[in-house]
This record gives C-alpha cells, structure tokens and sequence, in this order.
C-alpha cells in the first residue's frame, strides 16, 4: 500500500459508513415520497434550506471520497468482514458429559480465522475435536481435568482450529461425568468495519434529529433556522473555520520533540482547539442573538407574531447548536485526517519502518468520544450563554461565561489539591462544583492520548449530566427571560 492509501484508509472507512447512511436518508424520502410527495417536498426544503445543507455538502464530499478512492483501498476485506459482523457471536456453553461418553455434540459456528480467544474447563479430561469418532485417539484439543485450556494470540498453547467449524464433539472416558465449560470469543478478520454503522447511524441521525424538531415545533425551528443562518453567515463563523483547519494541518508539521510521541501532542491540542473555538462561537452568537435582539428590541417584534417565549429561547438555543454541529463536523474531520497522517509522517521522518493502516485507524477511533465529550461541553456552555444573555448584554457574557469555563474546570481540582484540605477551600470547591458544571469530567484529553479506551457507559453518563445541566440553564433563561420588559 501507498503511503497515501496508509493513512486515507481509516477515513476511507468512516466515508463509506456515511454513504450508507445518506443512501438509507434517501430510501427513507423515497418511501415518503411515495406514500405523501407533499410531505417529501417539505423534507426536501428542510434540508435546502437550513444548516443540513453544509451538512449535506459534507456528506456529499465524504461519498465521493468512499467512491473514488475505493479502486486502491481493501474493499474486498470490508465487504468480506461487513457480511460476517452479524455472524460473530461470543460461544458460551456449559456441558455435562455423562462417563465414558463419546461424540456428544455441542452447536458451535464459528471460523478458526475469526477467534480471538477461547478456554475450555472441565473437571475430568476431555477431548475436543471438530469431527466425530475421533476420541482420545486422535484428539484436537485435550482438557485436563482442573486445569484450564486457554488460548489467546501470542500463547504458546496452539489454536487447534482451522477452517469453518460447526458443531464440537466432546469425549469423556472416565468413570464420572464431567462438566464441560466453554468459552470461546470471535471478530470479523477486519475489525474496523465497526465503524460503518455507527458512521451509518451518526448520519442517518443529524437528519432525522433536525427534521423532527422541525415538524413537530415549527415555530421554535423557524426561529432556531433563522438563528442558525445568521450564524453561519457571520464572517467570525468562517474565520473561525479557517483558522481551525491552518492550525490542525499546520500542527502535523510542528516537531513536538517528544521522542516519538508527537502525535499524542497533536491529539491533546487538536482536541482543545476545536472546543475553544466551538465555545467562542456559541458565546459570541448567544450574545448578538439573544441579547442585541432583546436591546435592539427586535425580539419585542418576534413575539408580536404568535411566538411565545419559551418558543423564543429554546429557538435561540438550538439556533446556536447546530451551527456547532456543523463546527465540529468539519473540523473533526480534518482533524481525524490530521491524526492519521500524522502517524505515517512520524514514522518517516523518524526512520522507521512504514506503519499499516490498522495503526492509523487505532489513532483516529481512540479521538472520537474525545470530539463528543467536547461538543458535550460545548452544549452546557451555549446553554449557560443563553440564560446570561437574556439579562446582560455581550461583554458581562463573555466574562462571566469565560470564568464559568476556567472555574468549571477547576473545582474538581481545588477540592483534590493539597490546598482542598483547608476547610474554607474545599467547602468553596464543593460549592462551585454543585453550582457551577464540573467541566473536568469531559476533559479527557490525556486519556485519549495516552492510548486509553473510552467506554459507552462513560459517553452515556456524560450526555445524560449534558442535558440535565443544559436543560436547567434553559430553565433559568426562562424564568430570566419571562418577566423581562422588551419595551
């Protein structure tokens, strides 16, 4: 494989999961179309008209990616593997066969090639083949009574297994029956696949989030639609943009002097950057959306029309978030794109040998729930933006957000530091850790970097802590908001 191919491919992979998801969108508005082509033409607008439209040009760009480089990517391993996920399941069994026992069989399909660990336990010896009348005589596998028989890669214990195995059949000759415990664990030959539904799913939900807010409270997506235009429209949204990208391309190329390590420096701050800016664009339209409107009293003339508002703020606050989205869209890409290359440039220009395209794709994966974590925070601080906005106009914001960011990200650590033992400081520590969001707990950066895998459970905590602490800052806008006097 070309250099080019190496580190393409992990992108390559995560480009074909968001083709299948855009196909899946347009069977799904096919089927519409067909059943209601008045309902299909407004999805259609939808997704002109609002901020799925970048989105959508993102989605196009990936799908040409997945296209044109499909010729020199491994294509027949990934459909290979794509076909077999369904079929890897983990073998677990508990047998007992009776004394002088032969043949009995026990249901397991699997191939040799897709096992990545198994162990047989038994408290008489057993043998273990993949064909009947076999026995002792000429055993695959032989379990000695209490003691395990583990393989794993890299064991000196052999697999035993080759080919397609179907059915096991277990030996007993002793005079006792034995109980036969078995445990076997297997994957597809090419494990990134994995990625491809959720890059499916990741996509097919944008859409389908965006469009059913946008039927089901109209009147706050107009608001939130509106919001989000301006947004994009604004020349800080594009700067910003540009920034992000010179910056993450640029990193790639500035010698950390790490002895190695370079592409963990480039994970930690690749990261950060992205939430910085993403940050400073939701403090920044919070302000000239909420509270100028409010001051300019353009907000007085919104809620003339029949718009309520709480329908006012929500809109405002989904307004701010997608233009987010689409933040971390972009620029999670590039970013992706910057990481894996940059294991391919290291290698060269330390010397060593050419790394595959596994090495570059378990670089990029590991930074994903890092970019989710970050989008997270980014959501709590437009929420805390919104309420501060409704009463303060955009200098008081940016201060008062920007303390809420540094203290929230502090807390957690005064109240650990030596200087938490003193009383007064950790009773301030825990105060400002029940009052203000502990951003600590999505600043996992040194983590990701130090090669350490992110579970779901952590990710679904998060989102879960995400919305309630983003939903009471609504709630707050919306007791601020309610008795403000827009005349």
């Amino acid at each position: 494989m070309s250099k080019l191919t190496i580190w393409l491919t992990p992108i390559w992979i995560l480009a074909v999961g968001v083709t299948i998801g855009a196909l899946i969108l347009l069977l799904m508005w096919g089927v519409v179309w067909l059943v209601n082509r008045r309902a299909a033409h407004s999805i259609a607008d939808a997704v002109s008209e609002g901020i799925l439209r970048p989105i959508s040009y993102v989605v196009m760009s990936m799908a040409a990616l997945a296209l044109l480089a499909s010729p020199s990517m491994p294509y027949s391993q990934i459909i290979e593997s794509l076909k077999r996920l369904p079929d890897v399941q983990p073998i677990i069994e508990t047998v007992e066969v009776g004394p002088r026992k032969s043949d009995v069989e026990v249901p397991a399909a699997f191939r040799a090639s897709e096992l990545q660990s198994f162990t047989f336990t038994s408290d008489q010896d057993v043998a273990v083949n993949i064909a009947a009348k076999k026995g002792f005589q000429e055993p695959l596998l032989l379990v000695q009574g209490g003691e395990p028989y583990v393989w794993a890669p890299g064991v000196s214990k052999p697999r035993a297994f080759e080919g397609e195995v179907t059915t096991l059949y277990l030996t007993n000759e002793s005079d006792s029956p034995a109980k036969v415990s078995i445990e076997m664990y297997t994957d597809v030959e090419t494990p990134q696949v994995r990625a491809i539904p959720i890059a499916a799913a990741s996509t097919v939900g944008i859409y389908l989030l965006y469009l059913v807010v946008r039927f089901l409270a109209p009147r706050t997506a107009v608001i939130a639609a509106a919001t989000a235009k301006e947004t994009v429209a604004q020349p800080l949204f594009t700067m910003l943009i540009l920034v992000g990208v010179v910056m993450l391309v640029a990193s790639v190329f500035i010698p950390y002097n790490t002895f190695g390590e370079d592409v963990k420096m480039l994970k930690t701050s690749g990261m950060t950057f992205i939430k910085v800016l993403a940050i400073i664009m939701a403090l920044w339209t919070a302000s000239t959306s909420v509270a100028d409107e409010i001051e300019g009293r353009t907000a007085l003339t919104v809620l003339s029309k029949p718009v309520g508002r709480r329908q006012f703020i929500i809109g405002k606050f989904l307004g701010i978030i997608w233009p987010i989205v689409l933040m971390f869209v972009i620029l999670g890409i590039v970013f992706l794109l910057t990481v894996s290359f940059k294991v391919v440039y290291d290698a060269r220009e330390s010397s060593k040998t050419t790394p595959e395209w596994t090495e570059c794709y378990l670089e990029v994966v590991r930074i994903v729930p890092g970019l989710v974590l970050a989008f997270l925070e980014s959501v709590i601080m437009a929420a805390i933006s919104v309420a501060v906005s409704t009463r303060l106009p955009m200098l008081p914001n940016l201060v008062i957000c920007g303390s809420i960011f540094v203290l929230g990200h502090l807390a957690a650590l005064i109240v650990k530091s030596a200087a938490g033992q003193i009383v007064f400081v950790r009773f301030v520590g825990k105060l400002l850790s029940v009052i203000l969001p502990v951003l600590d707990h999505f600043e996992i950066e040194g983590a990701i970097a130090g090669a350490t895998s992110v579970p779901l459970s952590y990710l679904g905590w998060a989102l879960l802590y995400s919305a309630l602490y983003s939903a009471a800052a609504l709630l707050l806008a919306l007791i601020f908001f309610e008795d403000r006097d827009l005349a």
